[in-house]
């Protein structure tokens, strides 16, 4: 980039002509590493007009930076910092002299959390299966970058600047109550829903609104991570309960248990879905121990083997679910807006709560998400992740079944990974470093478990890697498990 004039000043205490005080602060500015080879300098005439002094000043001062090899003139485009300038110094690291003892200074800590390790630089790797990031080929870019377009224009200039202070979109919230929660049988009303950033932000706020350190949170175990760090976080009552194919069992639920947190669209991580006699048993359990529901509607979208189930929610006859969805899952993660669905008490608490640490999601992009929602690109979107998910899957479970590999989990309705289980006789971490070396990315399944059972499992996601890559990338993982 062009080095701003602004960055220069004159100083009212300098000993010498103005020429040599340009002199200086240039070749300080170079050895210091403020101005690095092949930047531009300002022009002799705007570096002369933000100065208030001769032109014929700052000409002279760059030639003799010039003669030094401190700069270079390319013709008639301009100064630019020597290639042969002398280096920057090593700037020795600064000492601290902090005397805080940050072991008790800190109130509550966060670190410390078993997540599940996204790598950066995932694409790299020729075998990905991992889980949830988006695919290129898939996404509808060019719609979305006309409706993001569209809610940069004059006519959504207000909807993209406003300080919204705790209210949302209406016309993001507008298409979820009357397009997307129907479809999971819910029906609700605009002071009934709450947009958020993402799905774990709405089970943050939910969390926070219905726990406390004396009430109890049922939990499955495994789960997925971030939501044990955020009950963690509350101080609350922890009570982990054990799954079976048909996922919360439901037996295991602790009497004293105030809040139970399910997912029964995908169970994560081991893709369970609850059938419709569970979820009727919970919601009657429910009722008997006074207790309330978080649903996480996790992959609803994703059901490609057969049709979706009705959501918890919409079997809610007593108002005690609250519905936790996300558009990050089947748009793309870094768009982190979700939304919570609950009764309009809960709700009213939550957006209060959020406008405190949050205020509102970014006016933009609700708009946007608005638009592709309402324009009939999202369905089109997800009709063809659906497609080419079935036809991974088809792939990824005939090359398990040939290669020997044992399947802990697949769903019965889609989804978009396996839950695998992997030899006792060795570790998953030892498997994913092996497998890493051959090019092959799979996701261990130690962060998923409240213990330390998670050692033999692993997660196999089909959505990140083309169904021609899926067969070499299972046989040279077979080939790690095997050897």
């Amino acid at each position: 980039m062009p080095i701003s004039e602004e960055v220069f000043f004159l100083k009212p205490d300098f000993e010498g002509t103005l020429q040599t005080e340009i002199r200086q602060m240039v070749a300080s500015g170079i050895l210091s590493g403020r101005f690095r080879p092949d930047e531009k300098l300002p022009s002799s005439r705007k570096l002369a007009q933000h100065l208030g002094i001769s032109r014929l000043t700052v000409t002279l001062a760059y030639q003799e930076l010039m003669a030094d090899d401190y700069l270079t003139s390319k013709g008639k485009s301009g100064y630019f910092v020597s290639t042969n300038a002398p280096p920057a110094p090593e700037i020795p690291q600064k000492k601290s002299h902090d005397s805080v003892d940050w072991t008790r200074a800190i109130g509550q800590r966060f670190t410390g959390s078993r997540a599940v390790e996204k790598l950066a630089d995932w694409e790299k790797f020729e075998f990905p299966f991992i889980y949830g990031q988006a695919d290129r080929s898939l996404f509808d870019q060019q719609n979305w970058r006309l409706c993001a377009l569209d809610a940069l224009g004059k006519r959504d200039f207000t909807p993209m600047t406003t300080d919204y202070a705790d209210r949302d979109d209406p016309q993001l919230v507008a298409f979820i109550a009357r397009h997307t929660l129907p479809r999971r049988g819910i029906l609700a009303n605009a002071d009934e829903i709450l947009i958020t950033a993402g799905a774990q932000n709405a089970l943050w706020l939910t969390a926070q609104v219905l726990l406390t350190q004396r009430r109890t949170a049922a939990f499955e175990d495994p789960c997925y991570s971030g939501l044990r760090d955020i009950l963690r976080q509350v101080r609350c009552h922890l009570a982990p309960t054990s799954l079976d194919k048909n996922g919360l069992v439901l037996s295991q639920l602790a009497k004293e248990t105030d809040v139970v947190f399910t997912t029964p669209s995908h169970q994560c991580p081991t893709n369970a879905t609850m059938p419709l006699s569970r979820r009727t048993a919970l919601l009657k359990r429910a009722r008997e121990d006074d207790f309330l529901i978080v649903e996480d509607d996790y992959e609803f979208e994703m059901a490609f083997l057969q049709p979706a189930l009705p959501a918890l929610k919409s079997l809610d006859e007593d108002g005690r679910v609250v519905h936790v969805g996300s558009f990050s899952k089947s748009l793309f993660p870094g768009l982190r807006l979700g939304y919570l669905v609950g009764p309009a008490p809960f709700i009213a608490e939550a957006r209060a709560l959020r406008s405190t640490v949050l205020r509102h999601i970014p006016g933009h992009i609700q708009r946007t998400t608005a638009y592709f929602l309402s324009r009939g690109h999202y369905d089109a979107l997800i009709r063809r992740i659906r497609l080419a998910f079935h036809e991974r899957r088809e792939v990824i479970d005939r090359e398990i079944k040939v290669n020997g590999l044992e399947i802990a989990g697949s769903g019965d309705f889609g989804g978009s990974s396996l839950w695998m289980r992997c030899p006792k006789k060795k570790t998953v971490q030892e498997i994913a470093d092996a497998a890493r070396k051959v090019g092959v990315l799979i996701e261990s399944g130690v962060p998923f478990f409240n213990g330390n059972e998670g050692e033999n499992y692993y997660r196999l996601g089909y959505s990140s890697i083309p169904s021609s890559s899926i067969p070499e990338g299972i046989k040279r993982l077979a080939s790690v498990i095997h050897d």
